[in-house]
């Protein structure tokens, strides 16, 4: 018998109770594997995470209370200040009045709940995943969201601040699952309802519903329901009559409210496609708002929600001092102009059109981007949309500049390959169909019809000659002339700018202080500086963070200042000529919309560029109008009012400083004018009207340049302030050489006689063509006001080797309103 512990004992060299076999060890964890946890190690941080948070949680409800309402009741004002400090204006004023929920038809509460938190009822006061989204979206960039429900929101409006902190966001938390334990459903409902603001300084949905529709709550129609229920996404955006251009998107998100309202079986599919979009009354100002306050206030406001500066419910929550950047004296001297030269015309009983008359204006300085000076309109509680911002007029051909910014810039040619210069000659025909588009036949008639012929670009923008700027628009691209007007300064998203032909004649309706912004870019030497209404701001003494707004080269200094170079000879002797009136180097264009429902002047000086436009828009409908016949003018042109608001504003605005000259780095060439033969501005080289292949000008630079000093005192004449040389607008106008001496026939008033320029020994393509004007001709047709003739003797001139020897007498051109 073994011995004890012996091989094969309980005590053997195997260890005991192995029965001689040795005890396997678990194998190391090697190479990757050591970095993943065991089951167990996963197991334990999950049991540990949970634990946490439970704790966490349990310490949270008992820690965090509900406390007592926070202070609408105690809201501070935001005073807002002009750039030296003075007060501009003080909010604050809590428009809000409470009412009982079953004050408040059923089916505004359900548009509420369909636009809001469809599972209120039924739900539990939070919603995690809503929460987790909402966050998750945030930090990747698609927009801060809130994933509150409607008991987070209201715990949000009645306790807590509004600003976006994790500690607001727990404290929110918390509260909502303690107030939905203690409160009823119907009472976090009402008391939502009473707080939540809607714009227009309303504050709960009875005061909303008299500042939108002038009733108490219990009339409101599911319509307007559903309509205050959009609002609450965002309420100054979503005011239709503030900001008509988002009226697309108001709609379609009033649209969604009435389909939530459908798929939760409050509504039928018949009653909702019978609903149409109830459009809010005009809101009224308060009183501390009157005269410009608000609109510069609202205009303030919007600048700091759209760069998320201070969000809407921050900012509603009061104790901000704003310091803008708007000089008072600047600002002073706008409101002046547009008094002195528009509103002091304007006669309401004399003239019913007058009271269709509105205007607006914006100044930057195109170095810093600041806006010193804005006009809304006549004063915010009597017209409370703000002329200045609205995107929903057409800025006409305040827009051509840009086409010829991008032909430079992209270093573009015509159709033929002859680059595009001021002094690049395009046909300037009426109705001709534009060349190289590969779209439907399109043909665009200039102002009035006028068939101009051979023209030069430099003449085509003193005369705004639509054939010649759409047909560049298709010559340099019309996406490469968006791509340069957005560069500049218009915002992508303005409506209508599509890029078309017709993207050259203004159909885009960019705002006021749009098209300041791009043109300040311009007067930048194609440097573009964002612009700001907001030089500081503090709220309780601490200074809020203020984007960063880096200047960038939006163009090219050439291309800028080859644009400039135009634009001076708008002013010097084209249609913008009243703006000579400030005294200053200046550049800029007229424009108007179409049917005349609007004329702009949009023009700099070095140190300063203002746009100003007057607009027609019946003040009960709210439809744009044209201006016919407003302050007793056949029409208001780019050239008048606007033009003449302008100067008068620039000269006082920027009286005491020395005037600045412009220096210009242009094009080879650009620099000089080049005049082209012809009798009376119509045809083409060849005479016949139009231009053909082969068509160029026959005489060498050094005659070129001796016709140019050879200008007759009739011809310097027509580019001074007195006589501008756009065939028009009313004034008289150059053609052939001849000067008129009366009214110009263009505005239907008086003939149109001058005195005769003769040519003689004129040389096209080798033919000879002698003849006499009598009389101011214009696109080939004796020119007539109305009442006065005008003969027009040609005789023995050459056309392709055809002698062409006749009379033309009475031609009549009706007097219609002057070009853009």
């Amino acid at each position: 018998m073994a011995a004890a512990g012996g091989p094969g004992g309980p005590e053997g060299p195997t260890g005991p109770g192995t029965d001689g076999k040795k005890k396997r060890k678990r194998p190391k964890r090697k190479g990757w594997r050591r970095a993943v946890p065991t089951w167990r190690f996963t197991l334990a941080a999950v049991f540990t995470v949970l634990l946490l948070g439970m704790g966490a949680f349990v310490a949270g409800y008992m820690i965090v209370k509900i406390p007592e309402a926070n202070a609408a009741a105690v809201k501070q004002s935001n005073v807002y200040l002009y750039a030296d400090g003075s007060q501009l204006a003080r909010d604050g004023e809590v428009n809000r009045e409470n009412v009982k929920l079953s004050q408040i038809p059923l089916e505004v509460q359900r548009t509420v709940l369909a636009a809001e938190d469809r599972d209120f009822f039924s739900a539990p006061a939070v919603d995690p995943k809503a929460m987790v989204r909402a966050g998750w979206n945030t930090m990747t960039g698609k927009g801060k969201q809130s994933g509150s429900t409607i008991t987070q929101q209201y715990v949000k409006n009645y306790y807590l601040a509004q600003e976006q902190t994790l500690s607001r966001k727990a404290q929110e938390f918390f509260i909502a699952i303690k107030l939905d334990r203690e409160q009823s459903k119907d009472e976090i409902l009402e008391g939502y309802l009473n707080t939540s603001f809607f714009g227009r300084n309303a504050y709960g949905i009875q005061s909303a519903a008299q500042a939108y529709y002038g009733v108490d709550v219990e009339k409101l129609t599911v319509e307007q329901g559903a309509y205050l229920a959009a609002l609450l996404n965002a309420p100054s955006a979503y005011d239709v009559v503030a900001n008509p251009q988002n009226r697309p998107q108001v709609e379609a998100r009033w649209r969604y409210v009435l389909g939530g309202m459908v798929k939760e079986g409050w509504l039928t599919d018949e009653e909702r496609d019978a609903m149409e979009f109830p459009v809010p009354r005009e809101a009224k100002g308060s009183a501390g708002m009157s005269g410009q306050r608000g609109y510069l206030v609202q205009a303030v406001k919007d600048y700091l929600f759209e760069n998320e500066i201070v969000s809407e419910d921050v900012l509603a929550a009061g104790g901000h001092r704003i310091t803008t950047t708007l000089q008072k004296g600047k600002q002073d001297a706008l409101v002046k102009a547009v008094d002195d030269q528009l509103m002091s015309r304007v006669d309401k009983k004399a003239r019913k059109i007058d009271r269709n008359v509105r205007a607006g204006g914006v100044s930057i300085d195109p170095k810093t981007g600041q806006v010193v000076a804005m006009y809304g309109g006549i004063d915010y509680t009597q017209q409370f949309v703000n002329n200045a911002t609205r995107r929903d007029f057409q800025v006409g051909s305040t827009f051509k500049p840009f086409v010829f910014t991008a032909a430079v810039e992209n270093d573009s040619n015509t159709q033929d390959g002859r680059p595009i210069t001021p002094n690049t000659v395009y046909d300037g025909t009426s109705n001709r169909p534009v060349e190289g588009w590969n779209g439907p036949r399109y043909a665009p008639q200039n102002q009035d019809q006028v068939s101009y012929g051979p023209i030069t670009v430099r003449e085509a923008t003193d005369k705004s000659v639509n054939s010649v700027y759409v047909q560049m628009a298709v010559d340099v691209e019309s996406e490469k002339v968006q791509r340069t007007a957005v560069a500049l300064g218009v915002p992508k998203t303005t409506p209508n700018m599509h890029p078309s032909p017709s993207i050259a004649l203004g159909a885009a309706t960019a705002s006021i202080l749009d098209m300041t912004g791009a043109y300040a870019t311009l007067a930048n030497h194609g440097k573009h500086v964002p612009y700001t209404l907001v030089a500081k701001v503090t709220k309780n003494g601490s200074e809020v963070a203020l984007p960063e707004r880096a200047a960038k080269q939006a163009v090219s200094r050439q291309a800028a200042d080859t644009t400039t170079s135009l634009l001076r000879s708008v002013v010097t002797s084209g249609s913008g000529t009243a703006a000579l009136a400030a005294e200053r180097p200046a550049a800029g264009k007229t424009g108007t919309a179409e049917k005349d429902k609007a004329a702009w002047f949009a023009g700099y000086t070095p140190d300063l560029a203002t746009v100003v436009s007057v607009m027609g828009q019946d003040p009960v409908t709210g439809v744009q109008t044209p201006l016919y016949g407003a302050l007793g003018e056949t029409r208001i042109s780019g050239g008048g009012p606007p033009a003449q608001i302008w100067a008068q504003y620039t000269k006082n605005a920027l009286q005491g400083t020395s005037p600045q000259e412009f220096t210009l780095r242009m094009q080879d060439g650009s620099d000089r004018r080049l005049e082209l033969p012809g009798a009376a501005g119509t045809g083409s080289p060849d005479g016949d009207g139009t231009t053909e292949p082969g068509d160029t000008e026959s005489k060498s630079p050094e005659e070129k340049e001796e016709k140019e000093e050879e200008t007759t005192p009739s011809q310097e004449a027509t580019t001074g302030p007195e006589e501008s040389a756009d065939p028009g607008d009313g004034t008289g106008g150059t053609d052939g050489g001849s000067t008129s001496t009366t009214g110009g026939g263009q505005d239907g008033g008086t003939a149109s006689t001058g005195t005769t320029g003769a040519t003689d020994g004129q040389t096209t393509e080798g033919n000879t063509s002698t003849g006499t004007t009598e009389g101011q001709v214009i696109g080939g047709q004796p020119n007539t006001g109305g009442t006065g003739t005008s003969a027009g003797e040609s005789t023995g001139s050459t056309t392709d080797g055809n002698t062409n020897t006749g009379t033309t007498t009475g031609g009549t051109t009706p007097g219609f309103p002057p070009a853009p």
